[in-house]
Parts: C-alpha cells; sequence; structure tokens
C-alpha cells in the first residue's frame, strides 16, 4: 500500500467518527420500495430535496401505479413531473425504465435484486438504459439497506475537499473508491452524514472551515 493510500485510509476513519459525532448516530430504515425509489430517483437529478418530492407526489397523485405511468405517453408524464425540472429528458427515461423492466421481469418489480449480491445487483441496475450507477446505489442502500454508497455533488465534494480521492475522479469513478476507504456497516451513516455537511457546512460557493468538525484533517481547510 502506497503512503497516499495508507493516509486516506486513516483519514476516511477520522472522516467517519468525525462526522458521526457531529450529527449523531443514524439508524438505517427503508425510504421507499424499490421500485418507488428508483423513480424517485432519477427524478431527483439535477433538482433539489423540495422539487424532488413534489414531482414525485404529483405523478404517484396522478397515476396510481406505474403500470399506469408505463401507459402514459410521455407527454402526460412529462406535465405530471415538470416543476423538477428537466422534464423532457427525465419523462421519456421514466417511461423506458418501466417498459425495460417489464419487458425483463414480465411485472413492474425490482424485489428480485435482493436475491442477488451486491456486485450483480448494480449491474443488473445499471444495464437499464438511464439508470447509473448513484441511481442504482440509492435504490440498493435506501430500500435494501445494502452495502452501496452512493456518490452524489455533496459526497463527491466534500470526498474531494479531504482528498479521500484526486480532484480529477468522476462521481461514477468514486464510488468504488469510496466504498474501498469506508467500512461498509458505515455506508449509510457517512453517506448521510457527507450529504447534511455538504449542505450546511462544505458548501460549494464558501465552505465555512473555521466552523467545520473536519478542519483539523482537511488538506482544503482554509481558517
Amino acid at each position: 500500500m502506497s503512503i497516499l493510500s495508507k493516509i486516506r485510509e486513516q483519514r476516511s476513519k477520522d472522516v467517519v467518527e468525525l462526522l458521526e459525532f457531529s450529527y449523531g448516530n443514524r439508524s438505517w430504515k427503508p425510504r421507499l420500495a424499490p421500485l418507488d425509489e428508483l423513480i424517485f430517483t432519477v427524478l431527483s437529478q439535477n433538482t433539489s430535496d423540495l422539487n424532488t418530492y413534489r414531482s414525485y407526489e404529483r405523478l404517484t397523485t396522478k397515476y396510481r401505479s406505474w403500470d399506469q405511468v408505463m401507459n402514459a405517453s410521455v407527454e402526460e408524464i412529462e406535465i405530471a413531473i415538470r416543476i423538477g425540472g428537466l422534464s423532457k429528458v427525465k419523462a421519456p427515461r421514466i417511461k423506458n425504465i418501466l417498459i425495460e423492466i417489464f419487458s425483463r421481469n414480465g411485472e413492474l418489480s425490482i424485489d428480485l435484486i435482493n436475491k442477488m449480491d451486491v456486485g450483480e445487483s448494480i449491474e443488473w441496475l445499471t444495464s437499464i438504459p438511464g439508470v447509473g450507477r448513484k441511481t442504482a446505489s440509492c435504490v440498493l442502500l435506501f430500500s435494501f439497506g445494502l452495502a452501496a454508497f452512493p456518490v452524489d455533488t455533496h459526497v463527491l465534494r466534500v470526498s474531494k475537499r479531504l482528498s479521500l480521492i484526486d480532484e480529477n475522479i468522476s462521481a461514477d469513478k468514486a464510488h468504488n473508491l469510496l466504498e474501498r476507504l469506508i467500512s461498509p456497516e458505515k455506508y449509510y451513516q457517512t453517506h448521510m452524514d457527507m450529504i447534511e455537511h455538504g449542505r450546511t457546512v462544505c458548501i460549494a460557493s464558501k465552505p465555512n472551515c473555521k466552523e467545520c468538525v473536519l478542519n483539523t484533517i482537511c488538506p482544503s481547510a482554509s481558517l
């Protein structure tokens, strides 16, 4: 193991401990059913939490089942989710994802992935056009409590500022790197902590390093 790898390994342990001390222990509980989580995560792409929940609520209020969504026109779906932004991209994506799942399974369910190991589940989900690694990881973590570590913009930014990963690493590549650094039993805790930290302290435009619990170990800290 290289010196840099050892430094990152130790720093990642410190990050996990300090963030948990700062934000408190989080107990995992399922957020949504697997297929619901999949569509919810697609809706969350490039938008705020508030608009994600609004667009999801409007979609699931207008259509009482995913079968109805699958059989609706792209234009109708687009109108339902417009408040979330990028509806012209997300509407056909959602419809095509549902069609693909039904084509594979003969039903609108992805519960079968719970019988696979994590690697197989990731591969199965990401083989669906429009489903990326973060989306797949969200489904595994939030619906099944499986050992997957989703990397969103906050997690990616915090990880790079802490030099847990190189600056030029993409979000897709960051998944495997961070999963090797963080203990699987801490994936949920640390994912949620990093998101909260990225929203409230390590913000994109002007991080509040003086109030940051990680400032003594962060190479990017400006005190």
